[in-house]
């Protein structure tokens, strides 16, 4: 880091006032070579050079380029620091759980497939799929509400998804070979 010593009367100059325009312009050229942020080097050669001359009114700078080179670092790593909480926010606003409208017209289509496969379906099957997969009913109840066998009900379910399988497949080939 720049060393900074106090002013004294009797210190004599070391060097003559320093030529500010070469300074900016060589502190333009760091903070181009660490940012593609062309909007931000302006600001930041101006910040520095302001927080230079207060520095140079209060102490005697031993090499203002070095200090000045501290200074812009410093300036871009606080706007860095700045600019990555404001697009951490925005991102979390943007985010959405919705689904995509593709996907929304896709699982319309399947409900429609599935709605007709249904009412295809002979009226005991269709009865056995809905309370087995909608309603979540286990087999054995099924099998005692609607008076049948345990295996009866395992054959419906069988053949109702494969009914519903079938009638599915048109839809899921389109939607592959896309």
């Amino acid at each position: 880091m720049p060393q900074l010593l106090p002013l004294s009367e009797d210190a004599l100059p070391c060097a003559p006032d320093e030529d500010w325009a070469d300074l900016a312009e060589t502190i333009a050229r760091y903070v181009r070579s660490r940012t593609s942020r062309m909007d931000l080097v302006e600001d930041v050669v101006q910040e520095t050079l302001s927080r230079l001359v207060t520095q140079k009114q209060q102490q005697k700078i031993v090499s203002i380029y070095a200090l000045g080179f501290r200074i812009a670092a410093n300036l871009l790593v606080d706007h860095h620091r700045r600019d990555r909480r404001y697009v951490g926010e925005i991102e979390e606003d943007q985010a959405s759980d919705a689904p995509l409208p593709d996907t929304v017209v896709a699982g319309r289509q399947e409900l429609n497939v599935l709605a007709g496969a249904l009412a295809a379906m002979p009226p005991l099957r269709r009865e056995v799929i809905v309370r087995r997969r909608l309603h979540e009913q286990s087999c054995a109840t099924i099998a005692r509400d609607l008076q049948i066998s345990l295996k009866a009900v395992e054959k419906h379910i069988t053949r109702g998804l494969a009914d519903l399988q079938r009638a599915l497949a048109p839809i899921r080939a389109e939607t592959d070979g896309r």
